[in-house]
């Protein structure tokens, strides 16, 4: 499971540690993943997703799921949240036909 965040992409950075002598070795900065069940309002289901504490921030100031994936890029979404995204858009097309 790769430490990279499902809706908006955000991957472990590189730094240094800085000792008081100011010696610099090499860290990683990994993302605040947690997991998160998010409602979706159009299709009616829940989705289990890794997400970062502030792509959670985002989804509540967005307005929830649904908002937030047809605002985003799709080279940052990973595949699950592509689906998802796909499965949105058809579902809101075929609702203004009926």
């Amino acid at each position: 499971m790769s430490r990279r965040c499902e809706l908006t992409g955000v991957g472990p950075m590189v730094g240094h540690n800085v000792s008081h002598s100011n010696i610099k070795t090499k860290r990683r900065f990994l993302p605040a993943l947690n997991p998160a069940t998010l409602q979706s309002d159009a299709l009616g289901q829940s989705y289990r997703l890794r997400i970062t504490n502030a792509a959670l921030r985002t989804l509540d100031f967005r307005g929830g799921l649904d908002p937030f994936l047809l605002k985003a890029a799709d080279d940052e979404l990973s595949p699950r949240a592509l689906k998802i995204k796909r499965q949105l858009k058809a579902r809101l097309a075929e609702q203004p036909a009926a």
